[in-house]
């Protein structure tokens, strides 16, 4: 097992499921006093959809915060 840990963000960019600007949209919102998980903006923004956050979870070791 890696003891690389990459945020879901991050790694969301990198597999081309959302844009580096979606990306920063919701990290503003969550400095701007969102409470929710990542994953959870993203998909009440419609970014991403549960399956795919579920795939990109399994894919990437499953112990991420969403």
């Amino acid at each position: 097992m890696s003891d690389f840990h990459e945020r879901i963000g991050e790694g969301l960019v990198r597999i081309g499921t959302i844009t580096q600007g979606q990306s920063t949209e919701i990290l503003e919102l969550q400095k701007k006093g969102d409470k929710r998980l990542f994953g959870e903006i993203a998909m009440s923004k419609g970014y991403i959809n549960f399956e795919s956050l579920i795939s990109y979870l399994k894919n990437n070791d499953g112990s991420k915060k969403l």
